[in-house]
């Protein structure tokens, strides 16, 4: 597998490292000099001093030969930029780090379904503690082949209720996010725009996840 991460940020460098200890063939992109040259000599893996958002150097990374990309960068317009430009090459797997909540509405809307939000999910953690709740990461409950999936409506599963959605075996709907609030599936809500749509599943049954909610996603 060939990956392609943009931006050496602490997120960027992590995942660098692990996909290197994986095997997987990676490419990463960074713009500051200094942190270019020491990840060079650092990391097993081709390291290239430039700005990520340019075309040119995408091409010159072979974008249109990655399997993914990640765009991890400070900015959160530029990781848009670089996820359309992926798009355009037919990336197979687009990752966009996205840290504000206006943008991960702009990318939703583009049609990115892949989007991390770092520091959604470490304040929502740090307010719990202070709360005095002990909270279940959610990577120590996914093991062996259980997987989470947070989908977002679309248009094909809009106005529909959640149990008239078919889904593939050893699959199932948690609940739907909206807005600010939690709907479980136990109540049968009827799916409107936005609404993001909470599925525990195997790995296996992903692409037909994806199918079944109306995302034509290739895995």
């Amino acid at each position: 597998m060939r990956v392609i991460v943009v931006g050496a940020g602490s997120l960027g460098i992590l995942l660098t490292k692990n996909m290197i200890d994986q095997g997987k063939e990676v490419i990463l992109i960074e713009k500051d000099e200094a942190i270019a040259k020491e990840l060079a000599e650092t990391l097993d893996c081709t390291v290239i001093n430039a700005e990520g958002t340019r075309p040119d150097i995408l091409e010159k990374a072979d974008l249109s030969s990655a399997d993914a990309i990640v765009a991890c960068t400070s900015n959160d317009q530029n990781n848009i930029l670089i996820g359309l430009i992926a798009r355009d090459a037919k990336v197979g797997k687009i990752i966009l780090k996205i840290e504000d909540k206006q943008f991960m509405d702009v990318a939703n809307k583009l049609g990115f379904y892949y989007m991390i939000n770092p520091s959604s999910i470490s304040s929502r953690y740090i307010a719990d503690v202070l709360r005095g709740i002990n909270t279940i990461e959610l990577s120590n409950l996914v093991r062996s082949e259980v997987r989470f999936m947070g989908i977002v409506a679309t248009e094909s599963v809009i106005d529909m209720k959640l149990s008239e959605i078919s889904l593939p075996e050893d699959s199932a709907i948690i609940g739907i996010y909206r807005k600010n609030e939690f709907i479980l599936a136990a109540k049968d809500p009827k799916l409107r725009e936005k609404d993001e749509v909470i599925i525990v599943t195997k790995a296996d049954f992903i692409q037909d996840v994806n199918e079944a909610m109306g995302r034509n996603v290739e895995e």
